[in-house]
C-alpha cells in the first residue's frame, strides 16, 4: 500500500502571494508614514506661531492695532515670546496694520516643504473687534502640510 505523504511547507504561488500583499502595504503605508512625519515636525513651527498670534492678541487689546516685527529678536523685545529654541523656522516676522500676518519660513523638515512659507493672518470683527486667525501660505506650500482652520 502506498502511503499518502502530508504537505509540507508554502506552494510557490502561496509566497508570491504573500510578497505581494506586502509590496501593496509597504507602497500604500511608506507614503502615509512620511506625510504624517512631516506633518509632526511642522507643529514646532505651528505651535510658535500660535504663541506669537496670542502676544499680538494680547497686544491688539491694549493698542488696537497689529504690531509689526520684522525677526525673532523684534517679536522677543516687542511682543515678549521668546522664540530662540525654534530651529525648524529660519525666519519668522510679523507685520502689522490693519490686519496682523505672521510668517514663518521653513526649513530642516523635508524638501517638500522647506523653503516654503506658512502664514497666520489675524482680522478683527467689524461687531466686537474679537480677531480670528485663518492660516495660509504665501510659496506653494502643499495643502496637506497647511493646518487645518
Amino acid at each position: 500500500m502506498l502511503k499518502k505523504r502530508g504537505q509540507k511547507g508554502f506552494t510557490l504561488i502561496e509566497l508570491l502571494i504573500v510578497i505581494a500583499i506586502i509590496g501593496i502595504l509597504a507602497a500604500i503605508a511608506i507614503p502615509m508614514y512620511k506625510a504624517q512625519t512631516i506633518k509632526a515636525k511642522l507643529t514646532e513651527v505651528t505651535n510658535a506661531m500660535s504663541n506669537v498670534s496670542s502676544a499680538i492678541a494680547a497686544f491688539y487689546g491694549e493698542h488696537n492695532y497689529f504690531p509689526a516685527a520684522g525677526d525673532i529678536a523684534a517679536i522677543r523685545a516687542s511682543l515678549g515670546v521668546s522664540l530662540d529654541s525654534i530651529k525648524r523656522a529660519s525666519a519668522i516676522t510679523v507685520v502689522g496694520g490693519a490686519s496682523g500676518v505672521i510668517t514663518a519660513t521653513i526649513t530642516g523638515i523635508d524638501t517638500l516643504v522647506d523653503g516654503k512659507t506658512l502664514t497666520l493672518t489675524g482680522t478683527t470683527s467689524n461687531v466686537d473687534q474679537s480677531i480670528s486667525w485663518k492660516w495660509g501660505s504665501t510659496n506653494n506650500m502643499p495643502p496637506t502640510y497647511i493646518p487645518k482652520q
